[in-house]
Formats: C-alpha cells, sequence, structure tokens
C-alpha cells in the first residue's frame, strides 16, 4: 500500500478483475504477463507528472472521476529487484517505513504463491479511514517480480464500523531488474474509494502523493538489508514456501468484493484547506 490518499485512486500491496465478474480465481501465467504489458505500454496512458525520476500517467479518464487507473514508475538506484520485492511482501518491515498504516496482516494461504490478507490505514483529516481484504498473487519472472492483488469478501473479515471498506479493482507491482544492483518500480492501480472524492483530491494523488509514496519505497529498499539483517534474515515465506505457517483458505470461503454493495460516503463538499497533509505531502 502506498499512503491513503494514494490508496483512494492508485490501492495493500497489492490483479485483474475477477473472470465473469462473479467468481474468485487465483491469477494464473496470463493475467500476469498482461499485468506486465499494462505497465510497460503507454499507449492511452496520459503524463500527469514526471520529475526527480518518478513518472505518474492516468489512464484515458475525466479528472471528476474517482475511479482511475494510475500508473506510476520509480527508478531505483542501489536497490536490487529482489531487495525492493522483500521490502514489499515483509509486513513487519512495513511498519518501520508506512507511516500510514494502521494494521496488516495475513488472513491466509490459498498456494505457495498467493493469499488473502488485510491492510487499513489513517487518512488525513477529515477524510474517513480507508481498509481493504484482498486476494493476492505473485511470480517472479527471472530477474523481474509481479505481486497483483484485487478485493474479496471473507465472512470473518466484513467491513468495519470504523472504516470505510474500499475496493481494489485491479492493482499491482512491477519490478524490473536494471543491472545487478538497481531495478525500475511500476506501481499500477484502479481502485474505488466507496467515497465521492472532491477534484483536489484526485489533483493532488497525480502531483504530490504518489511520487512521495514511491520515494519511500525507494528509501525502504536502501535502508531494508541492514535491517534485515538484524530481523530473523532467513526467514522470508515468499521466497521459501516451506517457512509459510498461515491456515489454508479455500476458494469456497471467498467472493467477489462488489463495490455497490457497500457503503459509498460524499466527501465532495471538503475544503481543501482544511487537509492535513503532514506526512503525505511531496
Amino acid at each position: 500500500m502506498l499512503s491513503c490518499l494514494t490508496c483512494f485512486l492508485l490501492h495493500r500491496p497489492l490483479g485483474p478483475a475477477p473472470r465473469g465478474g462473479e467468481m474468485v480465481y487465483i491469477p494464473d501465467d496470463s493475467d500476469f504477463s498482461s499485468f506486465r504489458d499494462q505497465c510497460e505500454n503507454l499507449e492511452g496512458w496520459h503524463c500527469r507528472y514526471n520529475k526527480g525520476g518518478v513518472t505518474v500517467w492516468s489512464q484515458g479518464q475525466e479528472e471528476s472521476c474517482t475511479v482511475q487507473k494510475i500508473k506510476t514508475r520509480i527508478s531505483c538506484k542501489d536497490v536490487p529487484a529482489e531487495t525492493l520485492y522483500d521490502v514489499l511482501h515483509d509486513t513487519h518491515y512495513r511498519k518501520k517505513w508506512d507511516s500510514n498504516m494502521i494494521e496488516t496482516y495475513d488472513i491466509g494461504r490459498l498456494t505457495v504463491n498467493a493469499d488473502v490478507g488485510y491492510y487499513s490505514w489513517k487518512c488525513p483529516s477529515p477524510l474517513k479511514n480507508r481498509d481493504f481484504v484482498t486476494l493476492r498473487s505473485w511470480l517472479p519472472l527471472g530477474n523481474d517480480y509481479i505481486i497483483i492483488n484485487y478485493s474479496v469478501k471473507h465472512p470473518k473479515y466484513p467491513p468495519r464500523k470504523d472504516f470505510v471498506r474500499a475496493v481494489s479493482l485491479q492493482t499491482g507491482y512491477l519490478i524490473k531488474a536494471n543491472g545487478t544492483s538497481a531495478c525500475i518500480l511500476y506501481y499500477l492501480t484502479q481502485v474505488d474509494p466507496r467515497g465521492s472524492l472532491p477534484k483536489w483530491v484526485v489533483n493532488r494523488v497525480s502531483q504530490f502523493v504518489a511520487p512521495k509514496a514511491m520515494k519511500k519505497i525507494y528509501k525502504a529498499g536502501l535502508k531494508y538489508p541492514e535491517w534485515k539483517h538484524k530481523h530473523d534474515p532467513q526467514y522470508k515465506p515468499w521466497v521459501y514456501p516451506e517457512q509459510n505457517t498461515l491456515p489454508s483458505v479455500s476458494l469456497d470461503e471467498l467472493s467477489v468484493q462488489h463495490a455497490d454493495s457497500l457503503e459509498n460516503i460524499d466527501e465532495t463538499g471538503l475544503p481543501e484547506d482544511h487537509l492535513n497533509m503532514s506526512d503525505n505531502e511531496a
């Protein structure tokens, strides 16, 4: 997850909309290939920001539309692709660098490279806090790595009164090796925040919040090797499935999270000058 405002229009670290719109399924090779193509193909994308090694694009929708598809890219010097892959998986390390996170945990495993998890984050006042339950899947592709997710419903984790349950329609990361000690990170997402947001929020995400969040992940990658060396360095269940002790979850327990079944709040009247951006400002 990036920061809270980014997640409104961008999303837990971290796929395609379910086939047929109804059945929960685990992404296959074609889904990962399609996601990589979306990250690398610029046709139909409009550049919204390009500065300091970070680029932000949006795709073919009006700025006033809340459910936008947004893509970001950052070049990460001195951070190998496998290191950034570990950073995006390691929930214990996320507590060190993701200051907007309230809570994140893995609910259960589906396969050796797919699980179900929960993520919630604090939004700057007066916006309401959001959370997700997602099916996440990942795949190493040579020296590149992909992590994708989409929202699902789990009977034991219904919407909570203290959060607005948002919906990830398509979200993920592509980490491309750039030599042996550097990489390029793409983040592509389409999220329904279940709220009517002011136009200025949409603009601020692409111009300030998304670049700031990508730089935060980059810095986390630079510091990760030293941190991991002191914190169970051999434990990486996303790399070594035999280390995974999560309870098994069956696809039959899950259903697709449809946005129209969730609360939709109206925050369009919130004035920009009353928003506390604090750590989210670039």
